[in-house]
């Protein structure tokens, strides 16, 4: 308890000792006055849930970012939101990225929601399945203190931190309430912290895929001999009878026997249909790719299927999906397919801007484009080099990337950059706009948070197809892992739409080198 003094009365004289209690357990503290009993509402500490009944949550700012919208995915739960996470989400809310959009509408669903119940801010706001809602304004104030608490406070003297300070508040709500306190983030660093002070720790779960999914090969059917014979003849085939649902768009070996088999995709009609892949693709007088296995011919059907709007493709380094998207995607513009090619890669974070970086945007993004750029010079060089052009490529343009010039010491896809037939998109300033008529590939898609997905998604016009690749077993955003990143995600949520398709590639072809560090190393 602390002293305060009240207010004077007409003489100059106090009118008495005003007790306060710093962290209250529900939606007050009573003060009294000596001679007169008043009642006043100063703020409760919101340790105390309005019910025994459910669990309490406890939610860290990068949860709110992260989804926006897990306020309503709790159930007849009670949600505790500490007064260091709205600090926390005041930093990021002028932010024009799609971090500050996160802050932005979790700021406007709290409003909305505690505008119209100021009184239950601290004591919980009922949602429709039992639970609640609310603010834990709570401090450890002296004299309030429990054993653990100070034993908290002692371990973290020195280091004032918000995560530190969240953590303390969660040991106060558990103090308070008989049902289990779990704390909910996706900083990894304070679920370990969590755990070493005894505090029970999530992960938010609510986006993840299910793990089989994710590691899923393709899926082999086996047939009689004379339905193979008929399918290689027809080009189609009826769905078995013994065959388990298949998802549209969805590839799977048919096998007969132990050496006939022969790729098939579920077409929107409930059959089987035969892969239409060329036998190469050639682009100007460039390199001709061809697909050297079988998930490489699946993922080129798809890219070239004019139907599939959404392609998603895992695989680790050396499947060539890279390769084989931009391949395709110039393929299909120069036959009047599309009227461009978009190509992007998150930037980690990817809610940070570009500024910092000199030149163009197009040189902003050069260091994260690589890849790209590596296999658009791959596909335009003629797989004939003269002596001449040899020293000339040795010799990098100045200012440029490393990728091999052509005469003149301009690169080979420099002509097409200038253009507009190849843009290069920054994925922090996506946000608002409409994407027609595009052939749009995203690089390293397991970098992206299922929201940033959404985005890009909902991004897509009339017209224009999205591919999205990467390796979910490669992430280096802090908080995203390989069931919740926005590349899973997608897949997972949309496997069963008419217009998406989706092919893991799991051979490298890069080297017998590459090949051998990406299984072992």
């Amino acid at each position: 308890m602390t002293d305060l003094q009240s207010d004077t009365g007409a003489g100059g004289k106090a009118n008495g000792t005003v007790q306060v209690e710093m962290f209250g357990t529900g939606g007050g503290t009573e003060i009294q006055t000596a001679g007169k009993a008043k009642k006043r509402t100063v703020y409760g500490g919101g340790l105390k849930a309005p019910s025994p009944l459910g669990k309490n949550f406890v939610l860290d700012t990068n949860v709110l970012l992260h989804d926006p919208n897990c306020l309503s995915r709790f159930g007849d739960n009670h949600l505790c939101i500490p007064l260091e996470v709205l600090c926390e989400l005041d930093k990021f809310k002028n932010e024009q990225s799609e971090r500050g959009a996160s802050a932005r509408t979790v700021h406007r669903k709290l409003a909305a929601l505690f505008s119209k119940y100021p009184a239950e801010a601290t004591t919980g706001v009922p949602n429709r399945e039992g639970g609640s809602i609310r603010l834990v304004p709570a401090r450890a104030a002296a004299g309030a203190k429990s054993a653990v608490v100070e034993e908290l406070l002692d371990v973290f003297r020195g280091q004032e931190s918000n995560d530190n300070r969240i953590l303390i508040s969660t040991r106060m709500i558990a103090e308070k309430n008989t049902a289990p306190t779990i704390l909910v983030t996706k900083d990894l660093n304070l679920q370990l912290k969590a755990l070493a002070i005894g505090i029970p720790c999530e992960d938010y779960q609510n986006d993840k895929v299910d793990s089989a999914q994710v590691g899923a090969s393709q899926m082999v059917v086996d047939l009689k001999p004379n339905d193979l014979q008929r399918f290689a003849s027809a080009g189609s085939l009826d769905l078995p009878a013994h065959v388990r649902r298949v998802s549209p768009n969805e590839y799977v070996l048919l096998k007969a026997g132990e050496k006939r088999t022969m790729p098939a995709r579920m077409g929107t009609d409930g059959a089987f249909h035969k892969l239409v892949i060329p036998e190469q693709i050639r682009l100007q007088r460039g390199v001709p790719l061809r697909p050297l296995n079988l998930g490489q011919q699946c993922f080129l059907d798809a890219l070239l299927n004019p139907e599939i709007s959404l392609v998603t493709c895992y695989g680790q380094a050396g499947t060539g999906k890279t390769l084989l998207a931009v391949a395709s995607a110039l393929h299909m513009t120069f036959d009047g397919a599309y009227n461009g090619v978009t190509v992007s890669r998150p930037v980690i974070p990817m809610g940070d801007t570009l500024g910092f970086l000199p030149g163009s945007l197009e040189e902003k993004l050069d260091p994260w484009l690589k890849p790209v750029y590596d296999a658009l010079e791959f596909i335009l060089t003629p797989e004939q080099v003269g002596p001449s052009k040899r020293k000339q490529q040795a010799r990098p343009r100045k200012g440029g990337n490393d990728s091999f010039p052509t005469a003149g010491g301009k690169k080979s896809y420099d002509p097409f950059l200038e253009s507009g037939l190849i843009e290069v998109e920054a994925l922090c300033y996506i946000r608002g706009r409409s994407i027609p008529n595009r052939f749009f590939i995203l690089d390293e898609a397991q970098q992206l948070t299922p929201l940033e997905a959404k985005t890009i998604v909902t991004r897509m016009a009339k017209g224009s197809k999205l591919v999205l690749v990467g390796d979910p077993a490669q992430i280096d955003n802090p908080y995203v892992d390989r069931l919740s990143n926005g590349l899973v995600y997608t897949r997972d949520r949309l496997r069963d739409e008419s217009c998406s398709s989706h092919v893991t590639l799991e051979r490298g072809e890069r080297s017998q080198l590459a090949e051998a560090a990406a299984r072992k190393m």
